[in-house]
């Protein structure tokens, strides 16, 4: 089966579903409650990439695929969207963002190509003077993704550090200044409002100490909790073993046991 039939295959199968003799539950569904299922599949899409299962990769961006054509369907059925002139404008919204590649123009180096994409974005918009280069980022994106979009975001219009040294000094001055908020202040709502402003600026600053260092902070994280559960099953599973819960072993042998699952996942744990 080509290509092209198979997608009309999965595009028949979601028809069929919200047909009159179809699925009860995917009759049901909406645009709203589709979208936060999309969202957990693509969720668990990133995490099969960032552990390099192929055979998960294919399992899961097949059900982000699922999901995003049932959304397409829900919006045809109300005469609201034409998958193929969601086909279309992607196409050539690719073409025209990419015109160091299928026009004249030049674009050596990542910085270039950045510089370039917003700039095409800018004028997409129309009046610049309305318009930010921050819009387009979503208010309900994760916090920690949406640090990383907005950075590379005013990037763009080069407002950036000057390099990885410079930002890692802002990270040091950001920690310092959590430090001392939390040694000046009192625990009452102003006081944790200020601890809590001081870390936000130092979690946004170390998310450019990632971008400079060319890592996402996103699958860093994700990687240091995969980590930290592994090393932690392992610790219940040594107090098991002995027939403790791992609540009842003392803090000491807790630092034993969090050696010893350091020692026994070296080379084992995920990337």
């Amino acid at each position: 089966m080509t290509l092209d039939a198979r997608l009309q295959a999965l595009l028949d199968l979601i028809a069929t579903l919200r047909g009159e003799n179809g699925c009860p539950w995917d009759r049901r569904q909406t645009p709203a409650s589709m979208g936060r299922y999309l969202a957990e599949e693509v969720f668990e899409l990133i995490e099969a990439i960032e552990k390099d299962d192929a055979a998960a990769v294919t399992e899961e961006l097949g059900d982000v695929l699922f999901q995003a054509f049932f959304i397409a369907e829900l919006y045809r059925e109300a005469g609201r969207l034409d998958l193929e002139e969601v086909l279309a404008q992607i196409h050539a919204k690719m073409v025209r963002r990419h015109p160091h590649v299928f026009a004249d123009a030049s674009a050596e180096t990542e910085e270039a190509v950045r510089t370039q994409w917003a700039q095409i974005k800018r004028e997409e918009k129309g009046d610049a003077a309305t318009s930010s280069v921050l819009d387009g980022v979503p208010a309900g994106t994760p916090a920690l993704l949406r640090a990383w979009r907005v950075s590379q975001r005013a990037i763009g219009v080069g407002f950036d550090w000057s390099d990885l040294a410079a930002v890692m000094g802002q990270a040091e001055d950001e920690w310092r200044e959590f430090q001392a908020e939390l040694e000046r202040s009192d625990a009452d709502a102003d006081g944790r409002r200020r601890i809590a402003m001081e870390f936000g600026d130092l979690l946004f600053t170390l998310v450019n100490v990632a971008r400079f260092a060319r890592i996402h902070p996103e699958t860093s994280l994700t990687a240091a909790i995969g980590k930290f559960e592994a090393r932690f099953r392992h610790m219940e599973k040594a107090a098991a073993a002995t027939g403790r819960d791992l609540a009842a072993v003392s803090r000491e042998e807790m630092e034993r046991l969090w050696l010893a699952a350091k020692n026994d996942l070296s080379g084992e744990e995920p990337r």
